[in-house]
């Protein structure tokens, strides 16, 4: 402990990054009924806290070592903290990035005269070939997170809210991704602060933390999310694993739609735009208010990143609304005779409608989709109950991924009548899911490498400007061929979901008797 605060003490950060405020959020404040504060990492130089460890880290390198180059791995924020150290300490930097980053972590970093080579589909791959450069070339390698110098500089964060806090505050909110900047703000908080709570938040897809503490030893996850790029870890480190043991109070996972409404959160705050990385904090903590029912505490969020990729905003925005439930999403059958949409509207009453998808069909009865605006947990149970009431049968798809990634845009077709012949000459239709990353190429890979007597009956694809593809796809197969299915959907190593017994896609899209 004594060494790590000696570290911290001495860190030398200030030549490249600067004092960030720490700015009061009053519109959650006001929401949330507690005093909310973020810690504005975001306005740092590269719009991110990673410049604070990597500077120290590469202060600390000798002249031979500074002369020999320096290289990492990064899906962006490091990098660019690399980058900029780099400039400033007149040393040569090689940054492995993923394929899958987006372009203005790329060209952030290329504009800081770093050399930039994409490498593999997550930051664990692009780890391991700058692992093996970094042997194979001599330079020295600056570890994301699991540094000590690299912990100590992401703690002059702690040391800043020290000075800008007149009274401790309860809690400290920190994303978490390796464990770099929990562990350094754990550290020093801790020492001078004991009862100032710590709670890191991770997105549910990429948890590595939580797990390892939960199993008190380190845990690799297969996979990782990759919406929250800058914490797409699959092994936290060792070092950060022994501090976060006895430092770290709690964990909240929180899954995407919670992130889009924090960064929803914080423009209407600030308007500016954090990454879903940056806005982990502040999602998290929404969370622990409401589960802990916390009133006028003092709350802390570090808001740790705004390198957002523009091209997402539409998908941020498009589920913003669900994640604060200020959305819900419905699928709806009522009769289809006249007038019965008429009383489907009725019913709805006075509330804005947010989607609406209709088709006529020859059946007896319409399918519809919906989206209705509803205020908070309670008024969308008022609206659940209303239906419950009435003569409509409906599914809640609020938390449906399919239904809020591909089917609310499909909404309306049908397998052909002459399908049902299908079945009885042993066709099945199947329908996945697939994420795969968004790199080029990687769709045409999927589509040759299918059988060409597999039949294509449902298809649909959507660019959010992320680094992760999805599709979902239908496909018209012999039942005796679904073991080859199987092996081929394996061998293409992307995550999948089988969706063919979905309510809501039978629902949609399914054959009509």
């Amino acid at each position: 402990m004594n060494d790590y605060l000696n570290k911290i003490l001495q860190a030398k950060v200030y030549e490249v990054a600067k004092k960030t405020p720490l700015e009061k959020a009053n519109n959650l404040c006001k929401t949330l009924n507690n005093d909310i504060y973020l810690k504005r990492e975001d306005l740092q130089d590269v719009f991110s806290f990673k410049v604070r460890g990597a500077f120290n880290k590469m202060s600390k390198l000798t002249k031979t070592q500074l002369v020999n180059g320096v290289i990492t791995s990064s899906a962006g924020n490091h990098a660019q903290g690399v980058a900029l150290s780099a400039l400033k300490l007149n040393c040569e930097a090689t940054i492995l990035m993923p394929i899958t980053t987006p372009l203005v972590k790329v060209n952030a970093v290329k504009n800081l005269k770093a050399k930039v080579i994409l490498y593999g589909d997550n930051y664990d791959e692009a780890y391991q070939e700058a692992i093996r450069l970094s042997d194979e070339r001599n330079l020295s390698f600056i570890h994301p997170f699991d540094d000590p110098e690299v912990i100590a500089g992401q703690a002059t964060i702690a040391v800043e809210l020290e000075q800008q806090l007149k009274n401790p505050p309860h809690a400290i909110y920190v994303a978490v991704g390796g464990g770099g900047l929990i562990s350094g703000i754990s550290l020093y908080i801790k020492n001078i602060w004991p009862n100032v709570k710590i709670i890191g938040v991770e997105p549910e897809d990429a948890d590595a933390m939580s797990r390892s503490l939960k199993e008190s030893k380190i845990v690799e996850l297969s996979t990782v999310g990759q919406f929250a790029d800058g914490v797409a870890v699959k092994k936290i480190g060792k070092n950060t694993f022994e501090i976060a043991k006895k430092y770290i109070d709690k964990m909240i996972t929180v899954n995407t739609d919670e992130i889009c409404a924090a960064i929803k959160d914080v423009f209407e705050d600030t308007r500016s735009i954090l990454e879903p990385a940056g806005a982990l904090s502040i999602a998290g903590m929404k969370k622990d208010i409401f589960e802990s029912n916390f009133v006028n505490k003092k709350l802390i969020a570090i808001a740790c990143g705004a390198n957002m990729n523009f091209e997402r905003l539409r998908f941020v925005a498009e589920r913003a609304e669900l994640g604060e439930c200020k959305e819900v999403m419905l699928a709806v059958e009522i009769p289809e005779e006249a007038g019965s949409l008429i009383d489907f509207c009725i019913l709805l009453n006075d509330r804005n409608l947010t989607e609406f998808s209709y088709r006529m069909s020859n059946s007896t009865n319409a399918q519809i989709f919906v989206g209705v605006q509803v205020y908070g947990t309670v008024d969308k149970q008022i609206l659940l109950n209303e239906f419950k009431n009435s003569r409509y049968s409906y599914i809640d798809i609020s938390d449906d991924e399919l239904s809020k990634n591909h089917l609310r845009h499909m909404v309306g077709g049908r397998l052909p009548k002459n399908t049902n012949e299908l079945n009885k000459l042993n066709f099945a239709e199947l329908l996945y899911r697939f994420e795969f990353p968004e790199r080029p190429g990687a769709l045409m890979d999927f589509l040759k490498n299918m059988k060409s007597n597999w039949t294509i009956s449902v298809f649909h694809y959507r660019n959010y400007g992320a680094d992760v593809g999805k599709i979902v796809i239908g496909v018209l197969i012999d039942k005796n061929e679904i073991k080859d299915w199987d092996k081929f959907i394996k061998l293409l190593g992307y995550k999948y979901w089988d969706e063919t017994y979905n309510e809501t896609y039978k629902l949609f899209l399914g054959a009509i008797d």
